[in-house]
């Protein structure tokens, strides 16, 4: 089967039962991607195929042959972060850090489905251009985290969307580096 995964083609047998997931954990080591529950519930296993929040538990490998697959490894890297990657570092969007991959990869999915101007079920008029807490956390609601680190991940989405401020804490460490 051929893979468009973070920008990189491969080429690989895998069995047709194998999860999307399970393809990037186990097959090309793309571990960043968590399998939480393997049960659709929880979105440690968020991805982005062809831009869409997908939780790759449950989709089958074979399905996206010929999709854009992004995973948290492909949406940047060290030095050169994701600006919802940056703002969750900032705002301490994560404290175990199992879910943030997932979280990230669905928040960045969730602000494209918003400037697609798709509602959710909280949405009371699509003109409105403030994305709420409220907003955000139906948006996000796929997207458990154990540690309760939710108003964090909100103030970070929320940077990112244009409609929060930054972390007045963000430059604390370059002060005292200077």
């Amino acid at each position: 089967m051929h893979f468009t995964i973070n920008g990189q083609s491969h080429d690989i047998e895998v069995d047709v039962r194998t999860s999307l997931l399970d393809l990037c954990r186990e097959h090309l080591g793309l571990t960043g991607s968590k399998k939480g529950c393997d049960h659709g519930q929880c979105g440690a296993c968020t991805m982005l195929v062809n831009g869409r929040r997908v939780n790759s538990c449950l989709t089958l490998a074979v399905m996206h042959q010929d999709d854009e697959i992004t995973t948290i490894e492909g949406l940047g890297q060290p030095g050169n972060l994701h600006p919802m990657q940056d703002a969750f570092v900032r705002h301490d969007g994560f404290q175990c850090g199992y879910c943030t991959p997932g979280q990230i990869c669905s928040a960045v999915g969730m602000l494209d489905e918003v400037k697609k101007g798709w509602p959710s079920h909280v949405t009371e008029d699509l003109s409105q251009a403030e994305l709420t807490v409220e907003e955000i956390s139906e948006r996000m609601s796929g997207n458990l985290c154990r540690c309760a680190a939710y108003p964090n991940i909100v103030d970070a989405i929320r940077e990112v969307a244009g409609q929060g401020d930054r972390n007045p804490n963000e430059d604390v460490g370059r002060e005292v580096a200077a």
